[in-house]
């Protein structure tokens, strides 16, 4: 609501309020009160959330004495502790790669069955023929190839 004035020339000016640096905060503000509930929601998390923080801060705290504690035997124990952090690491690699390689061949076979159920009733009985004639093709060239590699080896 801006006020107007005229100058001595005829001009109209037209007053703006000033702005306070409260104005940008009062339109993040809602225009009513807060409900009764909303009330007793923030009397009843606030001391729950100071709670939760400084359990949190406690927690820190424990943790960096801990490892303040903690350190030197680590320096003096790290001969024994990294080969078996090693050894652990590549045991669980191991158990989680074998795990991989089993999921894929299963997921193979279960894919090769499912291919073959469908050639088999969409395909003549002669390509069906023809197709397991080059599986067993490759098969034996794969043998071949086996029994090369074993012999050539001393």
């Amino acid at each position: 609501m801006a006020e107007q004035r005229q100058t001595t020339y005829g001009q109209v000016l037209q007053h703006q309020p000033q702005n306070y640096p409260t104005d940008a905060f009062r339109g993040m503000l809602p225009d009513h009160s807060p409900s009764k509930s909303q009330i007793i929601a923030v009397v009843t998390l606030f001391p729950i959330g100071g709670t939760l923080l400084l359990l949190s801060g406690l927690t820190l705290a424990g943790t960096l004495i801990g490892l303040a504690v903690a350190t030197p035997l680590f320096v003096i124990f790290s001969p024994v502790l990294v080969p078996a952090a090693i050894v652990i690491a590549l045991a669980v690699a191991g158990f989680l790669t074998s795990g991989a390689f089993g999921i894929i061949a299963l997921s193979s076979l279960s894919w090769m069955a499912n291919f073959l159920r469908k050639v088999g009733d969409t395909t003549a009985p002669e390509q069906m023929q023809q197709f397991k004639r080059r599986i067993q093709d490759t098969a034996g060239q794969i043998g071949q190839k086996t029994k090369e590699t074993g012999q050539a080896i001393p």
